[in-house]
């Protein structure tokens, strides 16, 4: 039901109820522009596409802690979209009120330096960010909050590719930071570059997980968190439960460390009986960094070192996908693609062969009838 009425004062209201009953009004000083807007409302609700003006006065931040604590998200996805929400700029914004401007701000504050870092987030981490600050926007608009989402078609710096990205350590290196690493932290080290394990996953690693007559790692959990009092051991990433066949020396070398250390509380790597976590982790790797003169690689550089391995010593895609702990091939071949042989290499390598094979026979014939 809609009408418009004027008032004493000369003004126009139109009024109208919502699907809901709610009786909405607006003043306005011409009959037109009352007929007009209240022509466009009635209009959404025919539609279905109403959007009740109230709803929309929430906050960004109020919005999406409802809309967050609604999803069925592993405790890793969930702090990672809590991290995205809390960098926000207009998290105190009402949504109605949040523009494509506001989106594009944030964008950009997050790739220039902060108080908390030296320089802007690399684009992958502004990418992740923003799609969960995107995926709650859309749901917005689904759950008729607001009319539009802001954040669609805001332009993001583009990410590099893989092969530019990527930093892989090569066997000397490796070898050089096992050299200088403490003993008690290089099978840590050894895990990561010898079965790609994760930080959070060679962490996690317990005693049990070891099967040092079969010579497999059972990854069944990792752990997360920044520090000794934060950390908690929960399930891998999403489609990341694996075994892991390892190499006789690295079961060696771990048998070795748990007769040495004693496998406090039943970890594999521990300081002081107590597991690394990932600032420990990542302050012992700068140390062995340091001493090696290995500026620049990561802890999780040995993982690619690792893929890179398995992809040169011939595994296809499905194998090291297993072996990385991947959901699909699709993901590996997104990150590692450029490390398989192309066409034209494998074309190379088999004409090399004929190649060689012929002068070896040419060879052999002639000395054969030389005798």
């Amino acid at each position: 039901m809609a009408s418009i009425a004027r008032r004493p004062d000369g003004r126009w209201r139109p009024r109208y109820r919502d699907e809901a009953g709610k009786e909405h009004s607006r003043h306005f000083d011409r009959k037109s522009d009352a007929q007009r807007w209240l022509d466009e409302v009635t209009a959404s609700i025919v539609v279905g596409d109403y959007v009740d003006p109230d709803v929309g006065k929430i906050t960004f931040k109020t919005w999406f802690e409802q809309w967050s604590g609604r999803q069925v998200w592993e405790r890793g996805t969930m702090l990672a979209a809590q991290q995205a929400a809390a960098s926000v700029t207009f998290a105190d914004v009402p949504m109605r009120q949040i523009r494509p401007s506001h989106v594009q701000q944030w964008i950009k504050a997050m790739s220039r330096p902060a108080s908390s870092r030296k320089s802007g987030l690399a684009p992958s981490t502004i990418r992740t960010r923003y799609n969960y600050v995107h995926i709650s926007l859309r749901a917005a608009v689904l759950d008729r909050v607001i009319k539009a989402d802001p954040s669609a078609g805001v332009a993001l710096l583009r990410t590099r590719k893989a092969a530019a990205a990527m930093t892989i350590p090569t066997p000397e290196e490796v070898g050089i930071a096992l050299e200088v690493a403490a003993p008690w932290f290089q099978p840590f080290i050894a895990a990561c570059a010898f079965a790609g394990l994760r930080l959070g996953e060679a962490a996690g690693l317990q005693i049990g997980d070891v099967d040092f007559l079969r010579r497999t790692l059972s990854i069944r959990h990792q752990l997360q968190g920044e520090t000794s009092t934060t950390m908690e051991l929960v399930a891998p990433k999403f489609g990341s439960e694996r075994v892991v066949y390892a190499p006789a020396e690295l079961v060696t070398l771990f048998s070795e460390h748990v007769r040495r250390t004693g496998g406090p509380g039943g970890w594999m790597f521990s300081r002081d009986g107590v597991p690394l976590n990932r600032n420990s982790a990542g302050h012992q790797w700068r140390q062995v960094r340091k001493d090696a003169g290995l500026d620049g690689y990561t802890l999780h550089d040995l993982r690619h070192f690792y893929a890179s391995g398995l992809i040169a010593s011939g595994c296809d895609v499905v194998t090291v996908q297993r072996a990385l702990g991947h959901s699909s091939a699709t993901i590996t071949l997104g990150v590692y693609s450029h490390l398989w042989p192309t066409a034209e290499d494998r074309t190379r390598a088999a004409a090399g062969h004929l190649m060689a094979t012929s002068l070896a026979a040419r060879a052999d014939s002639v000395r054969t009838n030389s005798n």
